[in-house]
């Protein structure tokens, strides 16, 4: 089962995941993050920019995949993941844009975009630590409900709830909003060596609450990561309210030895 925190806001689940990504570059300075977009892991960015910044850590080495795009938006539109991971991940940090990788979603060659997305990380040796949100029906990444626990990098068409959710960050326009994209899937994010989920918010109680204490279905896939050997979930109050074991979570890391980390 992945291991539960619950933070009093964003900012302490920053604050979390920027130690436990400093610690990774530390003993690691080539190491691989896996990148998400999307609202929840801002606060995470903005903390580990923060320390980066305060602690003078190098950063030229490390190496970054991102987890999805939209399949056909032209790189350079604002809202595409490329330009989003830049301006919320490369540039804050101080990465070196040549180690930092998007799938490649031009229609082109979008055929065969998964597998050779799937290759290089591969390649490159594993992502060490991914960084994920989670959709209020449950999905990461792009992997809406009804996704194979086993797949990999593939085109997939958004279901009309996330492509409403998403409309925010396209003037509240779903017509502005692409219908397919290049996903890792669900058997990519679980070869990464230690996964952290961060949600935020009411909104996503219900998901948080099936994807840690629910069925593992195809139906909730985050809950695939209670298959995964290191897993942390990170949520607010508001978002942990539908957990009936809270009160153990809270416990167990209050308790939880200072060597362990997370």
């Amino acid at each position: 089962m992945a291991e539960v925190i619950i933070v009093s806001n964003e900012d302490e689940a920053g604050r979390i995941y920027a130690d436990c990504a400093a610690q990774l570059i530390a003993a690691k300075p080539n190491c691989i993050l896996g990148l998400a977009t999307g609202s929840s892991p801002l606060a995470a960015y903005k903390a580990l920019a923060a320390k980066v910044e305060a602690d003078h850590i190098d950063v030229s080495q490390v190496r970054g995949f991102a987890l999805d795009e939209y399949a056909g938006l032209d790189p350079k539109h604002p809202q595409s993941y490329r330009s989003t991971i830049d301006r919320t991940v490369v540039e804050p940090l101080g990465l070196n844009p040549e180690l930092v990788h998007v799938p490649n979603g031009n229609l082109d060659t979008i055929a065969t975009a998964g597998r050779e997305y799937d290759a290089a990380i591969e390649a490159a040796g594993g992502v060490d630590m991914q960084i994920l949100g989670i959709g209020t029906d449950g999905h990461i990444g792009f992997n809406e409900p009804g996704s194979s626990l086993a797949s990999g990098t593939r085109i997939k068409t958004l279901t009309e709830q996330t492509r409403v959710d998403n409309a925010r960050f396209f003037d509240n326009d779903i017509n502005q909003v692409p219908t397919h994209c290049i996903t890792q899937g669900i058997g990519t994010i679980l070869k990464a060596r230690q996964l952290v989920l961060l949600a935020f918010g009411a909104g996503k109680a219900e998901a948080v609450a099936a994807t840690v204490e629910g069925g593992i279905s195809s139906f909730c896939p985050a809950s695939a990561l209670q298959l995964h050997p290191h897993a942390t979930v990170i949520v607010d109050e508001a978002a942990a309210a539908r957990l009936q074991n809270r009160d153990y979570y809270k416990w167990a890391y209050d308790n939880k030895p200072a060597w362990q980390g997370i």
